[in-house]
């Protein structure tokens, strides 16, 4: 229903416009009595097999929203009750920020991407607390802190710090966003320096604190691998939780959207098909580097439940959509869950199969050692004749006997 009838009319509209009647339908169906428990019934898929434990947190499965569709903690909610396992929102600044002028997200349909440079538009820290005191219903929900624009480099630890503290409260874990569209110099941001300026009164603030709450890192995919490995040091040397890989590109390499089209819509993140490969080889290589001992959210160019499968095969522990659900629909997380409730009852039915085999394996030496030496003791070995009488029945006749038949 969604690709026949509802996705036409969605495209039909801006993907701004598209979204904010989204986010709109779904606050009223939450205001109806029962609307989160019909959402629930249509969308949501609970399975053991798709439980999991990360950083002291139990999810029930492992298909998150990423952040950027509810910037302020409007409806997390009703996107956990289409069946996500958690919601992260925001990016959250201290102040508002109405972000970059207009038209700002563009669909690249032939690519299954989408380029946004919206600029960290919210309502900034006070608004998004207003949402976050709601009841939040078991629903795990993360919040993705970043810088105002405004603010210069230097002063960023105090944006960064302000927003930790006043939050801290409402979220189960935090992810601390670096790589944030303009308001960041990817040159200076992605230093170790810098990223320790950020993180080291976030680590002091959770110290005092009888609550801990996790500290994520997002990163971006266009860094050179040597910085990821050094980012990924940093994870190894400090109390940094884990880390969210990736955000959008700035790359345009191997689009089959014109050149022309491109040049029009100018700059922007690109998320979607494109960043798929990217993405989950630097999951695979911040997984090997920390040894796979560390969280990582894998999050870019998830389009399909094999994109989804490729991602936690790499290393991650849990997953987070965005463009592929805006092209796939709310079905998209009912369709990954019930692969991966799949894809673990084939495992156990071939861990089942193998461990039947081995025990038939190992029954099988003690039969054909049983059928060997059952003949020996049943077959009596034959005596040795002990006199004349006990000799065979061939023997020689008598000699005088012989000399009377020839007379």
């Amino acid at each position: 229903m969604y690709r026949r009838v509802i996705k036409p009319v969605l495209f039909s509209l801006t993907i701004e416009q598209a979204h904010h009647a989204v986010l709109l339908l779904l606050r009223i169906i939450g205001l109806i009595p029962g609307g989160r428990w019909l959402l629930r019934k249509c969308y949501a898929v609970e399975h053991p097999a798709l439980e999991r434990e990360v950083f002291g947190i139990r999810f029930a499965n492992p298909i998150g929203l990423a952040a950027g569709f509810d910037h302020n903690g409007e409806a997390f909610r009703e996107l956990a009750a289409l069946g996500f396992g958690f919601v992260e929102v925001g990016t959250v600044t201290p102040r508002p920020q109405a972000g970059n002028p207009r038209p700002r997200v563009f669909r690249l349909p032939k690519d299954n991407a989408i380029i946004n440079r919206i600029g960290l538009a919210n309502r900034g820290l006070e608004a998004t607390i207003r949402h976050l005191r709601r009841p939040h219903d078991g629903v795990i929900v993360g919040c993705n802190i970043g810088k105002n624009t405004s603010t210069p480099a230097e002063n960023a630890p105090a944006d960064y710090l302000k927003l930790f503290r006043s939050l801290y409260q409402y979220a189960d874990y935090f992810t601390v966003n670096i790589s944030c569209d303009n308001a960041c110099r990817e040159g200076t941001t992605h230093t170790r320096e810098h990223i320790l300026q950020i993180l080291n009164p976030l680590f002091d603030f959770r110290r005092g604190q009888n609550q801990f709450r996790p500290i994520m890192l997002k990163i971006s995919p266009d860094m050179p691998d040597e910085v990821i490995d050094q980012i990924t040091d940093v994870l190894l040397e400090t109390p940094l939780d884990g880390i969210v890989a990736t955000n959008g590109t700035h790359s345009r390499e191997g689009l089959h959207t014109s050149r022309t089209a491109l040049e029009k819509i100018g700059s922007g993140r690109l998320g979607g098909a494109p960043l798929t490969r990217r993405a989950v080889e630097i999951v695979r290589r911040v997984h090997t580097r920390s040894g796979g001992t560390y969280p990582i959210i894998g999050v870019g160019g998830l389009m399909s439940a094999d994109d989804v499968r490729a991602m936690l095969d790499a290393g991650a522990d849990l997953v987070q959509l965005y463009t592929g659900y805006v092209y796939n629909g709310p079905g998209m997380v009912k369709e990954v869950c019930r692969a991966l409730i799949a894809d673990a009852e084939a495992r156990q039915a071939a861990e089942k199969a193998a461990r039947q085999a081995a025990a038939s394996e190992a029954a099988e030496p003690k039969t054909a050692v049983s059928e060997v030496s059952a003949p020996e003791t049943e077959v009596p070995e034959a005596a040795e004749p002990t006199s004349p009488a006990d000799a065979p029945q061939t023997q020689q006749e008598p000699a005088e006997k012989q000399e009377s038949i020839r007379s």
